[in-house]
């Protein structure tokens, strides 16, 4: 298995980045200076908040990973425009952020209704056709994180779920210069590295599984010919990572890396034709002046 940058890592098939204080982490991320994306999606949803709106007309708005709905706000504000009443339902892990991030709306938004969901994006697809006609936000290139696969399973299920007509709002971040992706994932407070660490403290948490965090460190790397960034944990030193509630152990050498996070970036012509297989028709393609990053509006077809 992989001992180097130039080897193999191990996977790590977990699904535990993004409990709540993940959640928060992940927040603070988005505030640094060398993470581009969030900041990059909010102006681009602030200049064509109303264009979008102008597409749909009146739809109830569902958020998957919703998060602070700081970017969100710019599409609150144009479907409330004029006094009119708005249905938001936004969904995360996290009902620390979703209750100060609701009571934050309802402060701004007088006429926007909040239902706060925790959960996970799975639990949230039953919700579409409960609110039809809607549209689903699925925002900062969050669909980068699914490998191929995972991401063809989850454009199946939302096509499945989402009535004809409806529209679903998407945030992907584009294939760019090297070092900005690299740095932007490298960030020299340290978040995204303590982003990393949190995972293997929840393990220990949860699953009594030993390590110790002194002795790993966070690496994060683009792969030109995946397309993708790759975050990796390095371990320092020889540990063995436990499993208690299954019995089982993993024994990881001294430089030994685990990949347990990926970050795709995407050509807009090949997004295009993918989100078309599903029975999607882009109805729109909104980008700032540099195309780092691209919102795109979906609608679901009739023939999916």
């Amino acid at each position: 298995m992989g001992v180097g940058l130039t080897d193999t890592p191990r996977w790590l098939p977990c699904r535990f980045l993004y409990d709540a204080h993940g959640s928060e982490l992940f927040e603070e991320i988005t505030e640094q200076p060398e993470y581009y994306p969030t900041r990059t999606e909010a102006a681009i949803l602030a200049a064509h908040a109303t264009d979008i709106r102008d597409i749909t007309g009146p739809v109830t708005l569902i958020e998957l990973g919703s998060g602070s709905s700081t970017k969100t706000d710019h599409l609150l504000a144009a479907y409330a425009e004029g006094g009119e009443d708005v249905h938001y339902v936004a969904v995360d892990v996290s009902d620390s952020i979703l209750r100060a991030a609701s009571a934050a709306i309802n402060r701004r938004h007088p006429t926007v209704q909040v239902t706060p969901v925790v959960g996970t994006y799975g639990e949230a697809f039953p919700l579409f056709s409960q609110h039809a006609p809607s549209m689903a936000l699925f925002l900062g290139s969050t669909i980068g994180n699914f490998n191929q696969t995972e991401s063809a399973a989850f454009w199946h299920k939302v096509s499945s779920r989402l009535t004809p007509g409806d529209y679903f709002l998407l945030g992907v971040d584009l294939v760019k210069d090297v070092e900005v992706l690299e740095v932007a994932y490298n960030d020299a407070a340290g978040v995204t590295a303590r982003f990393t660490k949190n995972l293997f403290a929840r393990m220990n948490r949860e699953l009594g599984a030993g390590v110790d965090l002194d002795r790993i460190e966070h690496v994060a790397r683009y792969n030109a010919d995946w397309k993708r960034i790759e975050i990796f944990t390095r371990f320092l030193a020889p540990q063995t990572i436990h499993n208690r509630p299954l019995g089982r152990r993993h024994r990881l050498r001294a430089d030994e890396m685990v990949m347990i996070e990926i970050s795709r970036k995407f050509v807009l012509d090949d997004l295009r034709q993918f989100v078309r297989y599903f029975g999607f028709d882009v109805r729109g393609v909104f980008t700032d002046d540099q195309k780092w990053f691209a919102v795109l509006l979906l609608q679901k077809g009739g023939d999916a």
